[in-house]
């Protein structure tokens, strides 16, 4: 069997990290062979321990890949995922929250028979949540608690003139919806867009983010009341080197390649 091809859309932590261990044949049957950058003319220096990847632009990744892992600005999300989706190809997705603002994209993939895959990512139990909705899902909330580091700059404080730098305990500064948290926390909020996409969508799902002095840790809860089961569940992330992103998510990456071909999947 010939291995899958994969490309990587974006080279910050998550992708340098998917690349680490993609370079390490950490997952059998998949092949590191192009990375995206926003010039492949000075490309980014890397340790490799087998033959470097191509460094191409975004869409110079179609044709050397079957399936791309996108980890780019949310600003050129659709021209890291277009160009696959028209192929019929698979596109990994960890700017999920964008997707919200692209919804033709998901229109793209059905036309032509391509798929957008949205792994974990710093979440647990999309399993259950997806299982649930098959049924009736009553309510899901999700609480999210960050350290002050992981939501300074946000656009949803700057706009409605939140200091966070200097409290001393833990301060509700958001508490809306996934689609609204999207914009104002772009850089943050991808895992509540991803459990309102598995629940009951992102305009019925409520979403709080708390800003906590003294956490070191991403910690995200969800709750879920449905005709199959009330459930409750809580993660609590170690950051990876981009305090907003948990450690957790380039793995979730792995886990999703890994089944592409892998002889058993377990989960739903």
């Amino acid at each position: 069997m010939n291995p899958i091809r994969v490309g990587i859309a974006g080279f910050g932590a998550i992708g340098q990290s998917v690349a680490k261990s993609l370079d390490a044949d950490a997952v059998p049957g998949i092949e590191l062979v192009a990375i995206a950058v926003r010039d492949p003319r000075r490309p980014v220096a890397f340790a490799w321990q087998g033959q470097a990847p191509s460094f191409t632009t975004l869409d110079g990744l179609e044709p050397l890949c079957d399936v791309v892992v996108e980890c780019a600005p949310a600003a050129v999300f659709a021209d890291a995922v277009r160009p696959m989706l028209l192929a019929g190809k698979k596109v990994v997705v960890l700017s999920s929250g964008a997707l919200l603002s692209h919804p033709e994209l998901i229109d793209l993939a059905r036309q032509n028979h391509g798929q957008i895959l949205v792994p974990s990512g710093a979440i647990l139990g999309l399993d259950a949540l997806t299982a649930a909705a098959e049924g009736t899902i009553r309510s899901v909330t999700m609480i999210t608690r960050k350290p002050v580091r992981g939501l300074l700059g946000a656009p949803y404080l700057t706009t409605h003139n939140i200091d966070i730098s200097r409290i001393t305990e833990p301060t509700l500064v958001f508490r809306g919806t996934p689609r609204e948290a999207a914009i104002g926390f772009p850089a943050n909020l991808n895992v509540a867009v991803s459990v309102s996409l598995a629940g009951i969508g992102p305009d019925r799902t409520t979403l709080e983010i708390w800003a906590d002095p003294a956490l070191e840790r991403n910690t995200h809860r969800v709750e879920v009341d449905s005709d199959a089961a009330s459930f409750s569940m809580e993660i609590q992330n170690i950051p990876s080197e981009n305090p907003k992103t948990g450690r957790i998510t380039a793995q979730s990456v792995l886990a999703v390649l890994r089944k592409l071909n892998g002889p058993l999947r377990v989960g739903t």
